[in-house]
């Protein structure tokens, strides 16, 4: 017979679940937890409104946190950030604002909370009051804010923000170099983003910092460039991934590369990775850009049901829809 969970293993389980997503699995460790008699123990309540933040149950990770006889800053940082994955900032805010002290997670937090919600301008807005008032920025804090700046297309601010990191001493990491990369090229910058790029050792450069430069080069019209840097990435033993094979369906259809295309759609496949509906949207722009009309809808109607979404769909309309 094997030994029950005690209050050790309970923060285990809960963290195991927060990654699952699994509202059944949490309500039910919950209920253990409540049955041994652990609910008051502080560790436990923070590993909870944890888990039912990252499941999107708010509600549930609330009633823990108002039935806490003692919270600390874990608590108060993990119900921020439960309303902050929620996208519900007004609340994360207010969590914010109400909190005794706000420490670099809680700042972290907030701004990748209005990053992921789409509010770019007040992401950066709350960047510029925590270098005001508050702590020194970590890692986190600047991938959410080069994040911002390359949806932004403000490339003065990104800049700033290299800037701000080398002045303050931040170890470059390939996170935050593959950030500076997406940001530089998203901005345009390509001779920056490659500039950065190759800064970084052969031997330290994933799959992540590859797609970043491919995908730049494919954006802005590099096509060849794009696809010679595809063929570097294999020399040199990368495995491509997904997002790889959509930036070279990107440079593709930019290029007209109707042939192209078709190859790395079938490598795709041969790659044993499922097609997801970008990569069907990207191949009937290939088609439609190359004119090829009937082969494009006739692409469409082979895929499959799953895969038939609303950007495919769109991309069909537009070949189809007499304007």
């Amino acid at each position: 017979m094997g030994s029950l969970p005690n209050y050790l293993t309970y923060p285990f389980l809960a963290k195991a679940s927060a990654r699952l997503y699994k509202r059944d699995i949490a309500t039910t460790i919950h209920a253990h937890i409540v049955k041994s008699g652990y609910e008051s123990d502080l560790f436990i309540s923070n590993s909870l409104i944890h888990m039912y933040g990252s499941c999107r149950e708010i509600t549930y990770a609330r009633q823990v946190f108002d039935g806490m006889p003692i919270r600390n800053l874990v608590s108060w940082n993990s119900m921020l950030d439960g309303h902050a994955k929620c996208k519900d900032m007004d609340m994360a805010r207010e969590v914010f604002d109400l909190m005794p002290n706000n420490d670099v997670v809680s700042w972290s937090s907030l701004i990748d909370g209005y990053v992921k919600s789409g509010d770019y301008k007040e992401a950066l807005t709350i960047f510029e009051r925590m270098r005001a008032f508050g702590p020194k920025a970590n890692e986190v804090t600047m991938v959410s804010v080069l994040c911002a700046c390359a949806h932004l297309g403000t490339l003065d601010n990104g800049r700033m923000m290299h800037q701000y990191m080398i002045d303050s001493g931040f170890p470059l990491t390939l996170v935050l170099q593959t950030s500076l990369v997406d940001m530089y090229a998203k901005c345009g910058a390509i001779q920056e983003a490659s500039v950065v790029f190759h800064q970084v050792k052969m031997s330290q450069r994933d799959v992540f910092i590859w797609n970043a430069m491919i995908g730049g080069l494919a954006m802005h019209g590099f096509v060849n460039e794009a696809l010679e840097l595809f063929t570097e990435m294999q020399t040199v033993g990368i495995t491509p991934d997904d997002i790889t094979f959509l930036c070279l369906l990107s440079a593709s259809a930019h290029g007209g590369l109707v042939k192209e295309a078709w190859y790395f759609f079938e490598c795709l496949i041969k790659c044993s990775m499922t097609p997801k509906s970008e990569h069907y949207a990207c191949m009937v722009d290939v088609l439609q850009r190359a004119g090829q009309v009937e082969e494009a809808y006739e692409f469409v109607c082979q895929m499959p049901s799953g895969a038939n979404s609303f950007d495919v769909g769109c991309s069909a309309y537009w070949v189809y829809e007499p304007w």
